[in-house]
């Protein structure tokens, strides 16, 4: 059974390895600015215990200090999800958090010359990243991250062909922006990938690895599931787009 206090660490780890730019209070709510870097470091979060959901009052405040107003729901905010949804914002983009002891992946030595763990990412690493979508934005994510924190580079048919990005927050480790080319998919390279990022995250001390994965990736879920992670919660996004 999976410790329950490992959930709340999760829940941070996501922050404390993808970081906005900066981020400020207001009431219960922690607005963030993302600098261009996608949802997660965009999203305000309600930092309230409990499932009875923030004061009324509070959440249009919150609402009314964003210019685009995005929320993330974390696990057991139901009266917050609730809320939102009564403002007519939608749901969007369900996303599992998987875990596993990062010994569980460590076990299988990775075939010499396939993954490398590096920091600063070469130009290859952020030309594979450019073309999966992964942009000059998030790769500032990446230089903002307190760490510990590497890339990863994997290589196929000698040719350069992944690269990832894991950072460590609180002894979890967190893989973020895997990205394979097109061309060397589904010959196993992610795998390894993987098992390079949690030799690297236990040298660094982490016991757990996660990853955050959308709902509706059914490759990737199959691909963690078949490395033994498992879900231990699931978040998802409210946003609601003003009118022109």
């Amino acid at each position: 059974m999976t410790d329950p206090s490992l959930l709340p660490r999760l829940c941070a780890a996501i922050h404390g390895t993808w970081p906005a730019k900066s981020t400020r209070r207001l009431g219960p709510f922690t607005l963030r600015d993302g600098d261009g870097g996608g949802q997660r470091v965009s999203a305000a979060t309600c930092d309230e215990a409990g499932t009875a959901g923030p004061d009324e009052s509070a959440l249009d405040d919150a609402i009314a200090a964003m210019a685009r107003p995005l929320f993330m729901v974390r696990p057991g905010q139901s009266a917050l999800d609730a809320a939102l949804a009564a403002r007519g914002f939608a749901l969007k983009d369900p996303t599992d958090i998987l875990v596993t002891p990062t010994d569980r992946l460590t076990g299988t030595p990775v075939p010499r010359v396939t993954t490398f763990a590096i920091w600063e990412p070469l130009q290859i690493m952020r030309d594979i990243w450019a073309e999966g979508g992964t942009d000059a934005a998030r790769l500032r994510v990446m230089d903002r991250a307190p760490g510990p924190k590497t890339g990863i580079l994997g290589r196929i048919d000698d040719q350069p062909a992944a690269a990832a990005f894991v950072a460590i927050h609180d002894g979890i480790a967190m893989l973020h922006a895997l990205e394979i080319r097109p061309a060397h998919r589904r010959k196993g390279l992610a795998v390894w990938m993987m098992r390079q990022a949690a030799i690297w995250a236990a040298d660094h001390g982490a016991a757990q690895f996660s990853v955050l994965v959308t709902a509706a990736n059914a490759p990737a879920q199959a691909l963690y599931a078949s490395l033994g992670l498992t879900h231990v919660g699931q978040y998802h996004y409210r946003i609601k787009d003003q009118a022109p």
